[in-house]
């Protein structure tokens, strides 16, 4: 005999740590109610272990398929000081929105490394494309996913049911569409694979799925999606790693918001 007893589950949205003693990780699982809550924390936990001795923030979106759009928002501006987050559009005036940061940069204008994948979809990809328009954070890893359209749940008659309708797409700052594109990363790392996975790891993308809202011009298809279990053997970490700590060079870190794409 099993006793059942019914309760709410509380599923942990952000893991952080320390990498060393000078960079402070955050892997963002998935974006719920508790999100934003949950990252403040790491930062503040993160900031307070390392000291002066924190060099930068790594935001880990990789194979985060999405959540809650306010959550993704109010992420986006823990980071940002101000300018536009991201805009909705679509054909009347309430399918039009768009959404700006508050001041109050919660990392202290530390340099951000954010990274995704092909798994990355939706809300990741809201908070990929914000930090990589406003060169607040430096985008590492493969093409995200491709999910940037909006459903709205419209009722139907007297509470005898419901339609989801895709009403809008999702743009970044600088006005790019994220639908069957994706967020491509500043600077692409491959990950090697174990042999009994090649061919095996890449997700097919929105623009694969069977009746997909069509993208406005070229559409893009999926990209790698695979993490090793072992962080040792984790190239795209490795590389934002060398990145902050000067081993690796590339002009896209650190990030410039001086440069930044207009809105």
């Amino acid at each position: 005999e099993v006793s059942i007893t019914r309760a709410r589950i509380q599923v942990r949205s952000v893991r952080s740590r320390l990498e060393g003693d000078d960079v402070g990780f955050i892997r963002v699982i998935q974006f719920n109610e508790q999100t934003t809550q949950d990252l403040k924390k790491a930062i503040t936990d993160l900031s307070t272990q390392a000291g002066d001795k924190l060099k930068s923030f790594i935001v880990d979106l990789r194979n985060n398929p999405g959540g809650l759009l306010d959550q993704a928002i109010s992420v986006s501006d823990a980071f940002l000081e101000k300018g536009e987050i991201v805009s909705t559009r679509g054909r009347t005036a309430e399918e039009t929105q768009r959404f700006n940061a508050r001041a109050g940069d919660l990392v202290k204008n530390k340099p951000v490394i954010v990274l995704i994948n092909g798994g990355s979809a939706s809300a990741s990809e809201i908070v990929a494309g914000a930090l990589q328009d406003h060169r607040r954070a430096t985008v590492i890893g493969t093409r995200s996913f491709g999910k940037g359209s909006v459903q709205t749940i419209i009722p139907l008659g007297s509470g005898n049911g419901a339609l989801r309708l895709t009403t809008a797409r999702y743009f970044t700052p600088s006005g790019r569409s994220i639908q069957a594109k994706g967020i491509s990363p500043d600077i692409e790392v491959l990950q090697e694979l174990p042999e009994e996975l090649k061919a095996r790891t890449d997700t097919s993308g929105e623009a694969s799925l069977r009746g997909h809202l069509k993208a406005e011009g070229d559409e893009k298809t999926g990209s790698q999606s695979y993490i090793p279990p072992d962080p040792k053997d984790d190239k795209a970490l490795h590389t934002a790693l060398d990145l902050i700590r000067g081993i690796q060079k590339n002009s896209a870190y650190p990030p410039n918001p001086k440069t930044a794409l207009p809105n």
